[in-house]
């Protein structure tokens, strides 16, 4: 059963009469509707009548709606105003432009613009690498969408996009200390988003790909990691699969298996999807079966789809057929990234003992958690209010910070195991890991700069970072702890 949160929250204000059962009236009509009240305030008390506001978590904006006729339903009630606090959160953007130095004379600004910028335009002219240690490149990412699949609303466009990628920009300031902006394209032709990246890439040193939906979203990665020198990362897929392999690799541990004697089964092959296999596969499952909307995805299907012919050909090594549930029965792992209410606790009953159910779609999963943790050991969702909550912010952070400070031009396979290793080594490391804790809170400090230091230390070497493998013994985790931004800045200012 859904439970109300903070995503549909409101502060009613209502007046009523000043008696004495006035505040346990307005709390009783509210709580009736089902709705969790979070705060009760009285704003104005005048001897005819009182204000309150009362702060409540609904459901929707329907039970919204329900709560404020329940409050106008009691006798000499009458809501003044509703506030949506979600709405209240966007008013005029979430992310602004702040200076680093001081501009409060002449001075300053001699030095931080004319004349003295025009020194170091000079330096990056002679030597364009410099780019990266005299300006905002080195710690700066663009968040590129064209609106075409946002969240599960699909194709909404730029503009709509916008409070989407604003939103990542903070999560990107906040957890690894990297500035980052929205670029929200109105455009969805190929050509035009690969030459755009293209010609803003001078100002960022690193690209975002967000919400570009599949299969366009792998060429345009493919064709920009190609033509720029700065890191190219699509979070839908490679953030997603970053954290789905070090959360499976916990989650293996719990069952005690290994993942060379498992069988996965990934329901969707979209961008997430595709890139949780492509990454799977680099640690040597048992089998792989992937499904889509059709059923299993085999040879002898007869797809059309390039995508989907090369899923064909890297999976499925027993050619089985038919729907989701042929698919689950006697296998290990399911992990879904699809669409909700595609499978049922009988069909998690049917895969091995001691099952993995991974059920990543959002905000409804593809089994109801509570039924699937009635046959399978580890049940994780991509909600807050389940244990075990597969989130992209575990991984995008720290990822771009540890390639920022590397200075990083190309993203490899082996910088995204070592990313996946270090999520893992948070809670593992720690030998913290159990049935509901197999990856660590967004919230947890140490995770940003664990993933960074893991991604640089590859970056640097070229070797896979962080420990542990497949369920097995955990290996180091750098838990530097604090606010993130772990290169040293200051050995970039002389000459």
């Amino acid at each position: 059963m859904p439970v109300p949160g903070p995503g549909y929250s409101i502060t009613v204000r209502v007046e009523a009469p000043p008696s004495a059962t006035a505040a346990g009236d307005l709390t009783t009509a509210v709580g009736r509707t089902g709705a969790v009240i979070t705060a009760f305030d009285v704003v104005e008390s005048h001897a005819d009548r009182i204000v309150v506001d009362i702060t409540c978590n609904s459901l929707s904006a329907d039970h919204a709606d329900d709560i404020t006729e329940a409050l106008e339903a009691l006798p000499g009630a009458r809501v003044r105003k509703v506030s949506d606090r979600t709405f209240l959160v966007h008013l005029g953007g979430k992310i602004e432009v702040n200076s680093k130095v001081a501009l409060a004379n002449r001075d300053d600004l001699s030095r931080a613009y004319t004349p003295g910028v025009a020194r170091v335009c000079t330096a990056i002219a002679k030597n364009p690498e410099d780019a990266r240690r005299l300006t905002v490149k080195r710690s700066s990412v663009a968040v590129l969408t064209d609106g075409s699949a946002v969240l599960g609303l699909g194709n909404i466009g730029p503009e709509a996009a916008l409070p989407v990628m604003e939103g990542k920009a903070a999560l990107f300031k906040k957890f690894a200390g990297v500035n980052a902006w929205p670029v929200c394209l109105d455009t969805q032709d190929t050509e035009e988003i690969i030459r755009t990246a293209e010609l803003i890439a001078p100002a960022y040193g690193g690209i975002n790909l967000e919400d570009i939906a599949a299969p366009r979203c792998f060429e345009i990665e493919a064709r920009l990691r190609e033509r720029l020198n700065i890191p190219v990362f699509h979070d839908d897929q490679h953030g997603t699969a970053i954290v789905v392999l070090g959360a499976l690799r916990n989650a293996l541990r719990v069952v005690d298996k290994d993942l060379s004697d498992c069988r996965v089964v990934v329901c969707g092959v979209g961008a997430a999807g595709s890139a949780i296999i492509r990454l799977l596969r680099q640690k040597n499952p048992a089998d792989i079966v992937a499904v889509d909307v059709d059923g299993i995805v085999h040879d002898g299907r007869g797809d059309t789809d390039e995508h989907l012919r090369a899923i064909a050909a890297e999976t499925n090594a027993e050619g089985r057929t038919g729907p989701l549930g042929d698919a689950v029965r006697g296998a290990d792992v399911f992990i879904g990234v699809s669409a909700p209410n595609l499978l049922s606790a009988e069909d998690v009953a049917t895969m091995n003992d001691d099952a993995i159910v991974f059920a990543l779609a959002n905000p409804d999963p593809e089994v109801d958690p509570l039924e699937a943790r009635r046959h399978a050991t580890v049940v994780a969702t991509g909600r807050s209010d389940y244990p075990n909550q597969i989130n992209n912010v575990l991984a995008f952070p720290g990822f771009f910070r540890g390639l920022l400070d590397a200075h990083a031009h190309e993203i490899t396979d082996e910088m995204m195991l070592a990313a996946a290793n270090a999520i893992a080594d948070v809670v593992d490391g720690n030998d913290r890991v159990n049935a509901s804790f197999i990856v660590p809170s967004v919230f947890d400090s140490t995770v940003s700069p664990t993933v960074a230091e893991a991604v640089r230390r590859v970056a640097v070497s070229g070797d896979e970072a962080g420990g542990g493998g497949q369920g097995g013994a955990a290996g180091s985790s750098v838990a530097a702890a604090g606010v993130p931004g772990f290169a040293d800045m200051e050995e970039d200012a002389g000459f």
